[in-house]
């Protein structure tokens, strides 16, 4: 039996929050994930309520030589924890500020984007959340944070970060700014959760209380037209506008008829103007092909997971993400080759997300967040069937990176990294070459023993 079982009374004293062993009531919940493909196996859990549990639980996982793994809310890991690991999860850690004079939020490290937009909305305001109201704040920001409702006009959400609060390897609190340790807020922004526990984030708002959006969907089989369409409506769309297409072949119950077991293409819009403009600028769109479905519409911004309608169930799926340093009609073609309704992938989305506009500029303080060149993200996931094992599918979505690595950036972005990816080599790649060098320096003063390593891991700089 390992020596921290003997002092695991005194944690348990110090703690507020649970503490979970493995194989204990509440041990499965706690560790449970919305990708089922990652399954976490920890020696113990500490559910923190406070960032004092944090601390206790860091300074308990160095005394016994434990490394450290963080889970927020689920959306996130990569690699699972194993039987060396002591876990701290943060989901009870749920308080939101909203200060309105200031247009500004304090989160704690559990706060998911549902509560934090329906916080801000009752004062006007609207931060930059992803696609989903389940994700987390924290670790979706510290990734960068590409947001689909108003990205391309505001930029990554990494960009708009004042301030973090962090529990580094040592056990000790650190309240982090550019103005403060900026070289510790710079690593963590981009860098994620390989120096510390984030505790809490301070960030701006905006004052939006509205949006023209929502999605246009077409049959698979004008795909190519669709893409074209898109492609050239991406060349000139103003900053104000948010844009993504997706191919969906979704084996799910509740989709409608023309979905159902036949290939989609969904275009999703997210205007920050009046519908009479959003309509105007989007009516090319709606003339690529025969629109099956039509819900553009002006909707207020607590709407937002309206856009995309994200899946809510958990279930096993493996990811693969790139770069796109342009989409040419060779690209289109290819993309249509990979997915569409006569190949044999067993992709179920292919997302495609526009960036440029303020992605490309860079931030008012130096961080971690690069690749800001590139012009499309992408993903491709497959979901892993019920009665099938999630090895035998570690390779879909392969087959779409080799047919855009014509198109592919040098460099790949924290913010789009999978299972894939969480290599050294992988991890390198999201970073040039000075940035990991400068993160490698960081990681050795404030994690040198590298015990936050469940991730995409930067390397210490030891020196040698």
């Amino acid at each position: 039996m390992n020596s921290w079982h003997d002092t695991l009374p005194e944690l348990n004293e110090a703690l507020k929050g649970p503490c979970f062993v493995a194989g204990s009531p509440g041990y499965e919940d706690e560790v449970a994930v919305f990708n089922q493909a990652i399954v976490h196996h920890p020696a113990m859990v500490v559910g923190a309520e406070t960032t004092a549990d944090v601390c206790a639980a860091v300074q308990f996982a160095s005394r016994h030589r434990m490394n450290i793994a963080v889970l927020n809310t689920g959306h996130g890991p990569s690699l699972p924890a194993g039987p060396e690991t002591l876990m701290i999860t943060t989901r009870r850690m749920a308080k939101v500020y909203i200060d309105a004079h200031h247009k500004s939020a304090r989160v704690e490290a559990g706060v998911r984007f549902g509560q934090l937009v329906e916080a801000a909305a009752v004062h006007g305001l609207a931060p930059l959340p992803g696609s989903s109201p389940g994700v987390g704040v924290v670790g979706y920001t510290l990734g960068g944070g590409a947001s689909s409702t108003m990205g391309r006009k505001y930029g990554w959400a990494s960009d708009h970060v004042s301030a973090l609060e962090v529990v580094t390897a040592e056990g000790q609190l650190h309240r982090v700014c550019p103005q403060s340790e900026p070289e510790l807020f710079g690593a963590l922004l981009g860098g994620k959760s390989n120096f510390g526990v984030v505790t809490a984030m301070e960030f701006a708002l905006f004052p939006v209380t509205r949006l023209y959006a929502g999605c246009l969907f077409y049959s698979g089989e004008h795909t190519r037209d669709v893409l074209e369409a898109y492609r050239q409506f991406t060349k000139s769309a103003p900053e104000e506008i948010t844009t993504g297409v997706a191919l969906l072949n979704l084996p799910l119950p509740h989709l409608p008829p023309f979905m159902q077991g036949k290939l989609a293409v969904s275009l999703r819009v997210s205007y920050m103007g009046d519908a009479d403009t959003g309509k105007r600028l989007t009516d090319p769109l709606r003339k690529a092909a025969p629109v099956l479905l039509d819900t553009v519409a002006e909707i207020p911004y607590a709407q937002f997971d309206s856009i995309t309608n994200d899946p809510t169930d958990p279930a096993p799926a493996v990811e693969y993400f790139g770069l796109l340093r342009e989409l040419t009609p060779e690209a289109v073609h290819a993309i249509a080759d990979v997915v569409g309704r006569n190949s044999d992938s067993r992709l179920n989305i292919v997302d495609i997300r526009h960036l440029q506009g303020a992605f490309s500029r860079p931030p008012t303080f130096p961080h971690a967040v690069g690749a800001r060149d590139a012009a499309f993200a992408f993903f491709g996931l497959t979901v892993v069937p019920p009665g099938h094992e999630v090895v035998d599918y570690l390779d879909s979505g392969r087959e779409l990176t080799k047919a855009l690595s014509p198109w592919l950036c040098d460099n790949a972005h924290p913010s789009f990294l999978g299972r894939a990816d969480a290599t050294e080599s992988g991890t390198r790649r999201a970073y040039d070459p000075d940035t990991y060098r400068s993160l490698q320096a960081v990681k050795a003063k404030y994690n040198p023993h590298n015990v936050f390593r469940t991730n995409h891991n930067i390397l210490p700089d030891t020196g040698v």
